[in-house]
């Protein structure tokens, strides 16, 4: 194997897991619900066998898919970016991550607020577009930053570019970062700058930035750059994972950006891994909702794929998965939703086979791992025998 290019439609779900009434979730599906929008139009995925995994037939199923196909489950306690990032790449957490339903407490808003100077407002469980148009006056007047987070395992702080700088509010992140560890250790820290003129007028922009929780035992990434080869990050994986086991990374500015740079590794010469995350999917339309959008986006990623898929050679491989889910046709919450993720696994030398569905998003790293013969322990199991 030359080449892994490893997809993850963030928040692009498959269907409720058997556990989902635990987290909250009844009857969520994501592409369900995507399938409902006129602009969905998917005729690539769906060749590829998207429509051929169990429970996805809506989707509309072909009778000779050209790739291999199925579905995993979350062996992982959580539904968020990071347990299901960690999972992917072999680790599976049996305990959740901490979470903050009620605020923080002030054994961790006191350092932090002595820290950095400033004071805080919301210090709650927050839709990120609500709270900066509910908390965004007071922030400009008084300097105060917006602490809050959501049923995710984060710690999020907004402010406005023109009052706190990025650079600035990346160094707060930081100090917050270092505080929250051993029982608040929280996923990620997100620095979540936002523009606007006042009077509840306010916009989120691409500089976010992701602080997160460094992975606690050997991943993927770090088997590939222990082994000399390359491990390229495309997107947020480098923080989602702490700049862990990378070789070389670049961030993104949204879906086609992050289809733009993934071409262009696609057009060099290197032996690897390239793990990409395209995060539209889940931030601009999981969590706001908008079923129409994330159609848009899983057709604008369908219309892109044959022009990439061109590019790779006989000893490539691409994987398109998912992390989580994120229901945009669910109401009860704007939150994740605990869901399968699809499989889908092509290239000039994968078998079309049905996969079936699996236990432990780890089954990717196995895989990968097994293709490149470099051992990580996990719970997953390899099916590079099946597909090749």
């Amino acid at each position: 194997m030359k080449r892994v290019f490893l997809f993850v439609l963030d928040s692009c779900g498959a269907g409720e897991m058997p556990d989902a009434h635990k987290f909250g979730d009844y009857d969520v599906n994501t592409l369900r619900s995507c399938a409902t929008s006129k602009y969905l139009d998917i005729p690539n995925l769906r060749q590829a066998g998207l429509g051929n995994v169990d429970g996805l037939d809506f989707l509309g199923p072909v009778d000779h898919p050209t790739g291999a196909y199925g579905k995993l489950s979350e062996s992982s306690m959580g539904k968020d970016t990071t347990i299901g990032h960690w999972e992917i790449a072999g680790i599976v957490s049996p305990e959740p991550l901490p979470t903050y339903p009620n605020g923080f407490p002030e054994e961790v808003l006191k350092p932090f607020c002595e820290q950095t100077g400033r004071g805080y407002l919301a210090n709650a469980p927050w839709s990120g577009t609500a709270v900066i148009n509910e908390y965004g006056d007071e922030h400009v007047k008084t300097g105060d930053l917006i602490v809050y987070t959501s049923a995710d395992s984060v710690f999020q702080i907004a402010a406005h570019e023109d009052v706190v700088p990025i650079e600035q509010l990346y160094e707060y992140c930081r100090i917050a970062r270092r505080i929250l560890q051993g029982k608040h250790g929280v996923g990620r820290v997100i620095a979540r700058p936002f523009v606007g003129s006042g009077n509840g007028n306010y916009t989120r922009t691409s500089n976010r930035h992701d602080f997160s929780l460094e992975p606690p035992a050997k991943t993927m990434l770090d088997a590939f750059k222990e082994a000399g080869l390359d491990s390229i990050a495309v997107g947020k994986i480098f923080d989602i994972f702490a700049g862990r086991g990378t070789t070389e990374h670049v961030y993104t500015k949204g879906n086609t950006d992050g289809m733009n740079k993934t071409l262009a590794y696609a057009d060099r010469d290197f032996t690897g891994l390239c793990f990409i995350n395209l995060v539209d999917f889940d931030m601009l339309y999981g969590h706001r909702r908008d079923i129409d959008g994330y159609a848009r986006a899983l057709t604008e990623f369908d219309r892109w794929l044959p022009t990439f898929m061109e590019k790779l050679g006989p000893d490539d491989l691409v994987m398109i998965t998912a992390d989580h889910g994120c229901d945009p046709a669910y109401l009860a919450t704007t939150d994740h939703t605990r869901e399968y993720i699809p499989l889908l696994v092509l290239g000039k030398g994968v078998k079309p086979v049905n996969l079936g569905t699996r236990t432990c998003f780890a089954n990717i790293a196995a895989t990968i791992c097994d293709l490149f013969d470099l051992p990580l322990e996990t719970q997953g199991k390899s099916f590079k025998d099946e597909i090749l």
